[in-house]
This record gives C-alpha cells, sequence and structure tokens, in this order.
C-alpha cells in the first residue's frame, strides 16, 4: 500500500479513496442545485477493509460538504450510521424527502444514459 490519499471527483461526483494513482473507494453523490448534497453510496474495495478508510472518507466528505455551504442529505446507510455516531454535522443534515429522491433517482437515470 502506498500513500493513502482522499479527494473529491466532481467530474464524477464522488469523492475518491487512492492508493496511489488507484481508486479504491468512493462516497457518491448528487448536488441538487439547491444547496444540498445527497450522499446515496459508498464503498471501499474489499481488500482494504477493516483499516478505517470509510470512516476517513465519510469524514472528509462531509467536511468538505459543511465547509462549501451545503447541507448533507443521507441515503447511503454508511454514512447514516456515520452521522448517528458523529453528531457535530447535525446542523447541516437534512433528512431525504420524497422531493428530494426523486431529484436522486432523475440524476442516475441521467447517468445512466450517458
Amino acid at each position: 500500500m502506498t500513500a493513502i490519499t482522499i479527494r473529491n471527483n466532481p467530474d464524477r461526483p464522488r469523492f475518491e479513496v487512492l492508493d496511489g494513482d488507484t481508486v479504491i473507494g468512493q462516497a457518491a453523490y448528487v448536488d441538487d442545485g439547491d444547496a444540498r448534497r445527497i450522499f446515496y453510496h459508498t464503498v471501499i474495495d474489499e481488500e482494504y477493509g477493516g483499516q478505517g478508510l470509510a470512516g476517513r472518507l465519510a469524514a472528509q466528505a462531509l467536511d468538505e460538504t459543511v465547509a462549501a455551504g451545503l447541507k448533507i442529505v443521507p441515503v447511503c446507510p454508511f454514512i447514516k450510521k456515520y452521522l448517528g455516531k458523529n453528531t457535530r454535522y447535525a446542523a447541516s443534515v437534512q433528512r431525504p424527502t420524497p422531493a428530494l429522491l426523486a431529484v436522486l433517482d432523475a440524476a442516475l437515470a441521467q447517468r445512466a444514459r450517458r
């Protein structure tokens, strides 16, 4: 394992965990255009499991989201669980609503057509 880094990749709307130049995990999101970031999927490659990388990924993704002035909308089970254990984000969390879930569905459908 080389140096692990985490970065936001807005071209692929996700925060990425990298081992060198190789993406080994991600926290995918959709920005709704109204100052909300909907997190819908977080994953770390199996061979990197158990090293705390998902927690590091979540912390950086959520910290950068809050710093950008965006609300966190947790749809992803891991992000929901992380937020439950890390209450410092509570003021920046917005529960998913049917309208926000429709925004997520539309964005994912549009990506699938590309």
